[in-house]
């Protein structure tokens, strides 16, 4: 999943690359038979308090096969002054369109999460990676051209009771409309050498929710550089930026780290 790696070395020597975004998924998958194991951490700062919310996201992808990848997540969150393990989610990507030409190519792909939760309901942004349980179904649509990435996606968010403690608040919109737009850049190495040399992208993506209930909506940017490591480690480190919102958020400002490694042909 992402902006590239460095099997972009083998799409240069005319074989598939991926594209490697921070916060959004591509239409591309992850490497048939490979399995990623990911460290997903952010720090967020209050907006009606003082303080900052700590998120731990611990997760698993395998490729199927070239058109189907699978995903769970953990969710850990310190929102209690204390690490406390909130919830799950299980993410399933099926790419159905691919179109390769020379140093290019262009995927679309489907794609469906489901998630669980138990802390409480606090915001009006509905969320399910980390904040409420519910379904998010979408499409998503990546084109890559030499060292370039462009991707964009568009979804359906609902959200239900987090049990068993918190009902959904009646009164808040319980779906969304969520879309984003990610582009980013190989900016180094300048020409590949060998598949240990370290890549340096750059990229910025802007992510989007309208509540369908009441019309309330945000944008946000998130700049980012991310690192390549011998071709299998992996570091994000992101900043995301509120530049709109018309509806309560928490904590809309802050940074994320992520940690990945991934293992090649764990099955044959």
């Amino acid at each position: 999943m992402k902006l590239f790696s460095a099997v972009l070395l083998l799409f240069v020597t005319s074989i598939n690359a991926q594209e490697l975004f921070v916060v959004t998924d591509p239409a591309s998958n992850v490497p048939a038979g490979s399995l990623g194991i990911r460290l997903g951490q952010s720090i967020f700062k209050k907006q009606m308090e003082s303080g900052y919310n700590y998120h731990m996201m611990p997760e698993a992808t395998l490729g199927i096969n070239k058109n189907v990848m699978v995903r769970t997540t953990l969710f850990v969150s310190s929102r209690n002054n204390q690490l406390n393990t909130e919830g799950a989610s299980i993410y399933a990507k099926y790419r159905f369109l691919s179109t390769d030409d020379v140093q290019s190519h262009f995927r679309m792909a489907v794609y469906g999460r489901y998630s669980f939760n138990k802390a409480d309901i606090h915001q009006e942004q509905i969320e399910i990676q980390g904040q409420n349980t519910g379904f998010e179904t979408g499409l998503v649509a990546t084109q890559l051209i030499k060292k370039v990435a462009l991707s964009s996606s568009l979804s359906f968010e609902k959200v239900y009771d987090n049990k068993p403690n918190y009902n959904f608040p009646e009164n808040l919109s319980d779906n969304a409309t969520n879309y984003t737009f990610s582009i980013g850049r190989l900016m180094y190495p300048k020409k590949y050498t060998n598949f240990k040399q370290t890549n340096i992208n750059t990229m910025i993506e802007f992510l989007g929710q309208t509540l369908n209930k009441n019309g309330k909506s945000f944008l946000d940017v998130v700049p980012s550089v991310q690192f390549i490591i011998n071709s299998q480690a992996r570091i994000d480190l992101a900043y995301r930026y509120e530049l709109y919102s018309s509806m309560m958020r928490t904590a809309p400002n802050g940074v994320y780290l992520n940690l990945e490694y991934n293992f090649f042909n764990i099955l044959k």
